[in-house]
């Protein structure tokens, strides 16, 4: 520790005295004047920093990777490019899988501290130096972003989703249209690496490893419990940051409960044979893939609206329900302070295959019984039926207010005949698939995804109305047959009520045409005067 409080000294004189690097001459001719400054101030005492994060004990590298980093902050301003090149080279060795741990627990410690760390680090000083760092380090982050999540550890995965949100965030008004190809590609890139596929495809030891049917099977056992969800867990605060090999090796000292980066294995130490060992592995490697799917629509979602807009969103839609006006204008103060301005109509559609993927994905688990029943007898997830609802729904809450958003833009008219029909096929695919639920508490789970959709559509224009209408009519009167909530129901009434005006086959009520004579009253006064 005091060696790196030295350390921090001999920054501080190396910021006060660069004409002394400058002018010192020695047997390195071949350094030019102008990098002598790094190459014999700088570079060292970063270097050595790195040698203590890599070698020490987690209360001496964790103040190592502080001091180094708190140096970068504050004297930044001062580095030439290709200094941060060079400084990027060490840092990134922190993440270098050869000079990592062997050993499974360390590794795990070393990734949900040190690593974890540093990553959130290594954002915040791109941001504050963006202007020099963008063409240097943008690939490297990226980069780096995405193996974070391909690492068995569920801290480590959350951080990296995260960091590129902030990222982004942070400094998407400046990216230029290459830089946001590159984010939409990081975005898909982790998205198709990290869909669960074995969770359709895994069959107990001992049985044909044939994929589970992949079919809208009815989950007529998808009880309240259920509801706690894979993502529900995964998403908790308040769980401590335990990696799932460490988890794995605490259910050899304890009864299980609930748990959250590697599921609930509920065998004792003697019926652990190295099968069952490799398939808790695979289990907790799987759950992580999930928390990255659930993270990284909620990414998207923040990126593009920005952080709790939706979710307000939300609460306005069950609120204008509640007072039945539901046609009303709803402006959110935050919702313009997204990303979406700054993206192209491509790299939202883009986004959108991503997300309708992630859908799809957990729909077909969802609807998959016989598979979610082995999956939970076998000891994955927990004490309910293992299930993606959370994915389900919110990949396509997403999906909806893109689009919608989209077909309101007048910037974005070219786009409107392929925004139109994506919205038909994605609505009635929902519309349909939720006519098969059978189970009321996933109908449940799908009381805001309907109000979201119905609302949505009730502010578009009429000639708009009657093709989606149309389209959805019938499966709408279907959806009349469960028991709604009374704030669904009022906006289904809304929804047949504007369906007899649009079409002509009813009149308007007293009040709707006592409102309509007015605004013709005050455009003819208007015109008078």
């Amino acid at each position: 520790m005091e060696a790196i409080r030295l350390i921090r000294h001999c920054a501080k004189y190396v910021s006060d005295r660069p004409q002394a690097f400058k002018d010192y001459t020695s047997d390195d001719m071949n350094v030019a004047p102008e990098d002598r400054v790094w190459v014999r101030g700088w570079f060292p005492i970063l270097f050595e920093l790195s040698c203590i994060i890599n070698r020490c004990k987690l209360d001496v590298r964790t103040r190592g990777l502080t001091v180094m980093f708190e140096i970068m902050k504050t004297y930044g301003h001062t580095y030439e490019k290709h200094w941060w090149q060079d400084l990027f080279r060490i840092v990134f060795r922190i993440f270098d899988n050869m000079k990592l741990p062997e050993q499974q627990t360390e590794k795990a410690e070393w990734m949900t501290t040190t690593c974890n760390h540093a990553l959130y680090a290594i954002c915040d000083v791109f941001t504050q130096y963006f202007e020099a760092l963008n063409n240097v380090l943008l690939d490297e982050i990226f980069s780096q972003l995405y193996w974070c999540v391909q690492q068995d550890n569920e801290q480590l995965a959350r951080s990296g989703t995260n960091c590129l949100e902030n990222v982004v965030i942070l400094n998407g008004e400046k990216f230029t249209l290459e830089i946001w190809d590159k984010t939409c590609n990081c975005m898909l890139d982790i998205f198709k690496t990290t869909i669960p596929h074995a969770l359709l495809t895994w069959r107990p030891a001992g049985t044909e490893s044939e994929p589970v049917l992949q079919g809208d099977v009815p989950d007529k056992q998808l009880d309240s419990l259920s509801q706690k969800s894979v993502e529900l867990h995964v998403r908790s605060e308040d769980q401590q940051s335990i990696s799932s090999v460490e988890k794995i090796s605490l259910e050899n000292r304890r009864p299980s409960q609930f748990s959250v980066g590697s599921g609930v294995y509920e065998e004792t130490n003697k019926s652990r044979t190295p099968a069952k060992v490799q398939e808790q592995k695979l289990f907790a490697a799987l759950l992580i893939k999930c928390v990255v799917q659930l993270e990284l629509i909620q990414t998207i979602d923040n990126i593009v609206f920005f952080p709790a807009t939706s979710k307000k969103e939300d609460a306005e839609n069950l609120a204008a329900a509640q007072r039945d006006t539901v046609d009303a204008e709803v402006h959110i103060e935050t919702q313009d302070q997204g990303m979406y301005h700054y993206l192209t109509s491509q790299q939202l559609f883009k986004l959108l295959d991503c997300l309708q993927e992630s859908h799809r994905f957990a729909k077909a688990f969802n609807s998959s019984n016989e598979q979610r029943t082995a999956l939970w007898k076998a000891g994955f997830k927990g004490k309910s039926k293992p299930n993606l609802l959370k994915q389900e729904t919110s990949s396509l809450a997403c999906v909806l207010r893109i689009l919608f958003r989209m077909y309101t833009d007048n910037n974005r008219s070219d786009a409107w005949e392929e925004v139109q029909q994506r919205l038909l096929n994605v609505c009635r695919d929902a519309i349909s698939y939720f006519l098969t639920l059978t189970s009321e508490s996933h109908r449940e789970a799908w009381t805001s995804l309907l109000l979201l959709f119905l609302t949505k559509v009730l502010k578009i224009s009429d000639d708009r109305f009657k093709a989606h209408a149309s389209r959805y009519y019938p499966l709408l009167c279907e959806i009349m047959q469960f028991d709604l909530i009374p704030e669904l129901r009022a906006v289904l009434r809304k929804f047949y009520l504007r369906i007899g005006n649009v079409f002509k086959i009813s009149q308007p009520s007293e009040q709707e045409q006592g409102a309509e004579n007015t605004e013709h009253s005050l455009k003819a006064l208007t015109l008078e005067v």
